[in-house]
């Protein structure tokens, strides 16, 4: 009869359970936005750096201007920019008990003795901020605002809940907050 000493994992079978960790880790982190992306969204603003292009829409806001100047309205102006704004929601109990449940049943069918309920531990906190980002996720808004600059050179932001048809350089007519074609 052989008895057989309790052994340690070999040292590739750590690296590799290291590896699947770091890696889950990694692809958690990116999913749930932790990890800066490098793509871009349509509500990116570009870093301006050049003069020349801020010369260009002084010069054509100039020409703007001086070819209405001559019908005097209040109400009209031209859309100076449109952007998109993304609001996250707040997580919640919901998300929070939600994932802690279904990590700990996933973390209970890991292992044996102490490894299982360590298992089930890590699966419930790791479920828990999982379940708390889905949440956020889920709740996030989004609202377009439109910045009008008037002919007598004042600006307005409006917010509006759906995507908008305008564009920048739009002529305008805002009419009891109403931002209406000029045409």
């Amino acid at each position: 009869m052989s008895t057989q000493i309790n052994k340690s994992p070999s040292p590739l079978m750590w690296i590799a359970g290291i590896s699947i960790i770091l890696f889950s880790i990694v692809g958690i982190g990116a999913f749930m936005g932790w990890i800066p992306s490098s793509i871009s969204t349509p509500g990116d603003k570009a870093v301006p750096g050049s003069q020349a292009g801020a010369k260009a829409s002084k010069t054509q806001s100039n020409v703007a201007s001086n070819t209405r100047s001559k019908t005097a309205c209040a109400e009209c102006g031209v859309i100076q920019s449109t952007r998109e704004i993304v609001q996250r929601g707040e997580g919640g109990a919901v998300g929070i008990v939600g994932g802690a449940v279904v990590g700990g049943l996933i973390g209970n069918q890991v292992g044996d003795g102490r490894g299982k309920d360590l298992a089930t531990v890590a699966g419930a906190v790791g479920g828990a901020m999982a379940g708390n980002e889905i949440q956020k996720r889920v709740d996030t808004t989004k609202r377009y605002e439109v910045v009008v600059r008037f002919d007598d050179g004042s600006s307005r932001v409006f917010t509006e809940a759906n995507p908008t048809a305008w564009r920048t350089g739009d002529r305008v007519r805002v009419t009891n907050g109403v931002i209406r074609s000029n045409n």
